[in-house]
């Protein structure tokens, strides 16, 4: 885009003088991503920036009160266009898809003392050894998709990865032995995890700006709700029959994740900023038989960026500034919120006096606290999310900065604080179950909402890097949280459970006070200066 000619209007913006533009000389399909993280919303602010002549040009939504970004096209195969039906469709999928990495993970969770029988070994071996090397594997899937996705689309990656994850899946059920299992485990973790780096890309293709984080909440919340629904499930399962049925089942859901990515999903890849726009050679049955195959995302790859850019492009992001302190304090809070699910199992069902000696029945019970707390933030967090963004807005006189949607945190922060002590005292006290379900489910329902804000504010400073920001968080809070199980139960051992969850707690309220406060001080001089454009 050539450079924009700038004429000040008024000087209340803290970025500087507002620019009126040309319509000649801005291309709006691209101008969100060239102004990462700083969004005109208002349709009167964008007359005064971008001038008479460009506001006019602008699509509104339907009431008429927010300009849309990313700009739709008058085209009907772009996917900011569909019907409202059919992009929930395709979000309902993505969000089933983004269930199965770490559902499949947790089947091991409920299968733990069972598999310790059968290969004759410890449940700490099966942790170490399946449990946390396979959580481990699903950081750097995501890292492994995403570079294919910038070359091939969304779909082919997503279809191919799941029908892989759902054969190494079926060779865990019927696996002989422990380095049968161990392998396959890890396999399907490092292929499976695709749907959680394709979900923000999927939803930022079909939603503009001002839906994206209620949307992402939902999305957000399939993979954050997962690894408690199959210990909640199986073990139930586990304590009446064979763990090779857990995964059996587990295998089901990812065949019909399969089938209906197959039959339903589409591809939500839309080169828009290209010029003229390139149009599918094929139509029907052929056409969305080559889209989900990925012969058209080959037949593209002359349009798009290079393999090795591809390659590159997380490495290019991953170090700046803003980015960076916002994935260490992710990797943090999710990180032990991913210990708490692996080591909770082990706390429930050993005997007294270090664990609560729950039956297998109750522990599986115990598993329905998390996956309450994650709904609940859901439904908080689609109204919050939404209140800030408006308050941000109105505050900063029609325009949107993507450091309002760290407000969030400080909502979370203390709850997760809260919920941690008082996790950590129902352990060594063995406080009343009551405690017990407060302490885990408060802790949840603040990862919840904490991490929505953290994908929203990533998402909004790197418009054009959604894979990449994607992968990174979740390669984040997998490295925060696959070695958590190693230490956590040998420290609440040693030293009770309280020193362990609230040195955890402390930990995350150290990095809130030294990153969050800070990015919503300097963030839009850190995005001017570090954004990728």
């Amino acid at each position: 885009m050539s450079s924009e000619k700038v004429d000040e209007k008024h000087d209340t913006e803290s970025n500087g003088s507002h620019a009126q533009t040309s319509s000649s000389e801005i291309d709006l399909f691209s101008f969100h991503e060239k102004r990462a993280g700083r969004l005109i919303i208002d349709p009167a602010e964008a007359k005064i920036e971008l001038g008479e002549e460009v506001a006019a040009k602008l699509k509104l939504s339907a009431d008429g009160t927010k300009v849309l970004w990313p700009q739709p096209t008058d085209s009907d195969l772009d996917p900011q266009n569909w019907s409202d039906g059919r992009k929930t469709l395709l979000l309902i999928i993505i969000t089933l898809a983004a269930i199965v990495p770490d559902f499949d993970s947790g089947i091991g969770i409920a299968a733990i003392f069972a598999l310790a029988e059968q290969y004759n070994t410890t449940t700490g071996v099966i942790n170490n050894l399946t449990s946390n090397w396979s959580i481990f594997l699903l950081g750097w899937g995501g890292l492994a998709a995403v570079m294919v996705i910038r070359r091939l689309g969304r779909l082919p990656v997503l279809f191919w990865s799941q029908v892989l994850a759902l054969g190494f899946l079926v060779g865990c059920t019927f696996a002989p032995d422990l380095k049968t299992f161990t392998a396959m485990r890890c396999l399907t973790a490092f292929f499976g995890t695709a749907p959680q780096v394709t979900g923000l890309y999927v939803v930022t293709d079909l939603y503009p700006f001002h839906l994206q984080a209620r949307k992402l909440n939902i999305w957000t919340m399939g993979f954050i709700v997962s690894p408690f629904i199959s210990p909640f499930a199986f073990g139930f399962l586990v304590a009446r029959t064979s763990w090779r049925w857990a995964y059996g089942i587990g295998s089901i859901y990812s065949a019909i994740v399969v089938l209906l990515i197959a039959f339903f999903m589409e591809e939500t890849m839309f080169d828009r900023t290209l010029k003229p726009i390139p149009l599918p050679t094929s139509t029907g049955l052929r056409l969305r038989i080559e889209n989900l195959v990925g012969i058209t995302g080959l037949r593209m790859q002359k349009y798009r960026i290079s393999w090795y850019e591809s390659f590159v492009s997380p490495f290019r992001l991953v170090w700046r500034p803003h980015l960076l302190m916002v994935l260490l304090f992710e990797a943090m809070l999710f990180g032990f919120g991913i210990g708490i699910n692996v080591t909770n199992a082990v706390f429930l069902g050993s005997p007294p006096p270090f664990g609560y000696g729950f039956s297998e029945f109750a522990v599986a019970g115990g598993y329905a606290t998390p996956i309450v707390s994650v709904i609940l933030g859901e439904l908080f967090g689609r109204y919050a999310n939404d209140w800030i963004m408006n308050a941000s807005i109105r505050r900063n006189k029609g325009v949107f900065e993507a450091e309002s949607r760290l407000w969030a945190c400080y909502i979370a922060i203390p709850l997760y604080i809260c919920g941690f002590i008082t996790l950590g005292a129902s352990f060594q006290k063995h406080l009343s179950v009551g405690a017990l379900v407060m302490g885990w489910g408060i802790a949840e329902f603040a990862i919840m909402i904490n991490t929505v804000a953290v994908y929203a504010y990533c998402n909004d400073a790197f418009p054009k890097h959604q894979g990449e920001i994607s992968a990174l968080i979740n390669h984040a809070r997998v490295l925060g949280g696959f070695s958590v199980a190693y230490f956590q139960v040998p420290w609440a051992l040693k030293n009770g459970a309280i020193q362990t969850f609230g040195c955890e707690a402390a930990i995350i309220a150290g990095l809130f006070v030294l990153f969050i406060p800070f990015l919503q001080w300097k963030g839009s001089a850190l995005r001017a200066k570090y954004s990728l454009h």
